[in-house]
């Protein structure tokens, strides 16, 4: 059971995160705390893998470049698979799925090349070949997520 304070930061802090010089601060400040009790709810909170990033999400292609890649992936093998790929600081949205294509994750990176090389590094430290696919249309998936505060 996560502590009050856990539960609204993730809940109040998944969108609209303070864009100021010191968005700890004006967390902390709003919700009547200290500074160095949300820095380190939020270290703790990325510990225990409830977040794995704080960040921006940016339309696809807009800076740098962004692909949808997807894997076959051995159903044995697919948790390993996934935690290798989650050390990667340029993927974010991996999730399972029920097709031959079972493992799907966004990659974005700065430039093509930097890009290509990440899933090069993919494929060699999974063992296992990634297809690039395009994006043909742009959709907005609201990824916030409410949780049960009275727990």
């Amino acid at each position: 059971m996560l502590p009050p304070l856990h539960k609204q930061l993730l809940n109040d802090y998944q969108q609209d995160f303070p864009l100021t010089p010191r968005p700890f601060l004006s967390i902390a400040e709003n919700l009547g705390v200290t500074e160095e009790l949300v820095i380190s709810a939020f270290a703790l909170l990325k510990e225990q893998k409830f977040i794995n990033r704080i960040g921006p999400i940016i339309q696809p292609n807009n800076i740098g470049v962004s692909s949808l890649v997807a894997m076959i992936i051995p159903s044995d093998q697919l948790e390993s698979c996934a935690e290798i790929i989650n050390q990667y600081s340029e993927v974010n949205h991996n999730y399972e799925r029920d097709h031959q294509f079972n493992l799907w994750f966004v990659v974005i990176a700065n430039e093509q090349n930097h890009l290509t090389k990440t899933l090069s590094s993919i494929e060699e430290k999974t063992g296992f070949k990634t297809f690039k696919f395009p994006l043909l249309e742009d959709y907005f998936i609201n990824l916030g997520f409410q949780l049960d505060l009275d727990d």
